[in-house]
């Protein structure tokens, strides 16, 4: 279950998390929707480990190998002769090699960055339209009817415009 609180501005958005916080609720089960990127902190402070880096990583490291073997495999499996010349050459491969590398760089990073936001939902999660005309909210994870009506007390007495209680799949 999940109580979304639309807010006006970004002051009483982060008194209600303050709140929320000194009223016993974990800063990670509090969440940010903002259309505006606000930096890491302002709102919520996300310390958990980001996997952000290490898809990217992967991504061009399967490249390189990709890269490599189609270069250095056409080359093996079709070899022509050219004088006394290699039939691997250098720079040829290593250009692929960069090439495939990069791109599956790039595709590992989108993934990544897919992966991070949680993209696509999984199960149904609280919105209001609100929040893509400027306003804020804050989206309170909570096991009980008990934890979600303490929630919007809490978002309440900090200057909550309207709250929204959902159960979430």
């Amino acid at each position: 279950m999940e109580t979304l609180g639309v807010f006006k501005d970004i002051e009483t958005a982060g008194r209600a998390v303050d709140s929320l916080v000194k009223a016993g609720f974990a800063e990670s089960e509090i969440t940010s929707l903002t259309s505006v990127a606000y930096p890491d902190g302002v709102l919520v402070k996300t310390d958990g480990p980001t996997w952000f880096r290490w898809f990217a990583l992967a991504g061009g490291i399967v490249g390189a190998v990709a890269g490599f073997f189609l270069a250095a495999g056409t080359a093996w499996v079709y070899p022509v002769q050219t004088g006394d010349k290699p039939i691997i050459t250098f720079y040829p491969t290593g250009i692929v090699t960069f090439e495939l590398a990069m791109l599956f760089a790039m595709m590992g990073t989108i993934v990544g960055m897919f992966f991070e936001m949680r993209l696509p939902p999984r199960g149904k999660r609280p919105y209001d339209p609100a929040i893509s005309e400027g306003y804020i909210g804050i989206s309170v994870s909570v096991t009980s009817r008990d934890q979600s009506n303490r929630a919007e007390e809490v978002m309440k007495k900090a200057g909550v415009l309207r709250t929204t209680a959902e159960e979430t799949l």
